[in-house]
């Protein structure tokens, strides 16, 4: 395998989604053998815990306008053998400091979500508009789902023999703590949330979902932080059920509480992909949902867990009671897990790389 010097950028290490995605690629990329950067706007520390030590972090001149130069800046100084971005924004800066330093076509830009889920800022809009363009530009681009994929192709417009799909790396279970199905039917009545309190995630449809779950003992944990907290607080009150939820904040590892529970749902509205639904799997955990694109394509489509209408509390109710009493084999949907892993995911993006590097020189 040949050693690439590599470029990733994003705005910053903060509690997403995608930078942990791109954490977590850095690292496996430099795990590897290949030289690896990471440029950021700003400094933050959430997701630096998953940051191989070996990789080489640049922060950018503060700004959109020095810190596009400052990228171009450390494109012209290092020549990467190929770079790569994430979110409208970062997409944006890159492709523009790509275009100045004649690098476009090692430039590989990415789609973690539905552009209405994105921060609304004027770049990443504008950023999202240009998606058609910097799709023919750039050396590639991936999208996270199947589902994110048709989306950016018959939504946006993006040049469809451009884009491929590409899962996002989870960190699944060591195997010394995955249950088998005798352990994990012996677990508490434990319903996990795990995300961002953000509309499109639909909390208030999961606490009325959970108010209706008649198994007995059921406790809903919901491991996430957002602005929106308090008033989810406010409905568990007032749906009489706050003395069976624990709202524990941002948790910096997912696997501190995956260990616990029983049943992951997710109620989202809206979710290209479902970080915490292929990590739940790798934890061996039942897992409920809403046919949200993502979710439903890594259950595929009901499989490896119960699917149902979105908004539809009612049938997420009895969805979530089913689970808890019999919560199935773990051994099935850790196995089908093994295609989120980090390593795959890795192997997957360094061909893209090869493919995007030999069609450049």
């Amino acid at each position: 395998m040949a050693h690439h010097t590599i470029l990733l950028y994003l705005p910053a290490l903060i509690g997403g989604g995608a930078e942990r995605v791109f954490a977590l690629l850095a690292s496996a990329f430099v795990r590897a053998g290949h030289e690896v950067h990471f440029a950021v706007d700003h400094e933050a520390q959430e997701n630096l815990v998953f940051l191989d030590s070996r990789v080489q972090l640049h922060v950018l001149p503060r700004g959109h306008l020095f810190a596009t130069l400052g990228l171009a800046r450390l494109l012209m100084r290092l020549k990467p053998d190929v770079t790569l971005s994430g979110i409208g924004v970062s997409n944006l800066k890159h492709m523009i400091a790509a275009t100045m330093t004649g690098r476009r076509k090692r430039a590989i830009i990415s789609f973690h979500a539905f552009f209405a889920t994105e921060n609304s800022g004027l770049l990443t809009r504008i950023g999202n508009t240009l998606t058609p363009l910097f799709t023919r530009m750039a050396g590639h681009a991936v999208a996270v789902s199947d589902g994110l994929k048709r989306y950016v192709i018959d939504v946006e417009r993006a040049y469809a023999p451009r884009v491929r799909r590409i899962y996002n790396p989870v960190i699944l279970a060591p195997e010394s703590a995955v249950p088998d199905a005798a352990a994990l039917a012996a677990r508490p009545p434990v319903v996990l949330y795990l995300g961002r309190f953000h509309p499109d995630k639909d909390v208030g449809t999961l606490l009325r979902a959970f108010a209706e779950v008649k198994h007995p003992g059921a406790r809903l944990i919901l491991a996430g932080d957002g602005v929106e907290r308090a008033s989810y607080e406010a409905q568990a009150e007032a749906l009489g059920i706050r003395a069976r939820c624990d709202f524990l904040g941002y948790v910096k590892n997912p696997g501190e509480v995956l260990g616990q529970a029983k049943v992951l749902a997710c109620s989202s509205i809206r979710e290209s992909f479902g970080n915490v639904v292929a990590e739940a799997l790798g934890y061996g955990l039942a897992v409920v949902s809403t046919a949200a694109e993502g979710p439903a394509e890594i259950l595929g489509q009901g499989k490896f867990g119960a699917v149902v209408p979105i908004g539809d509390d009612e049938a997420l109710a009895k969805a979530m009671d089913a689970a808890l009493a019999e919560p199935g084999d773990p051994a099935l949907r850790v196995a089908h897990a093994q295609q989120f892993s980090v390593e795959h995911a890795a192997s997957e993006y360094l061909t893209l790389f090869d493919e995007v590097i030999a069609k450049a020189r």
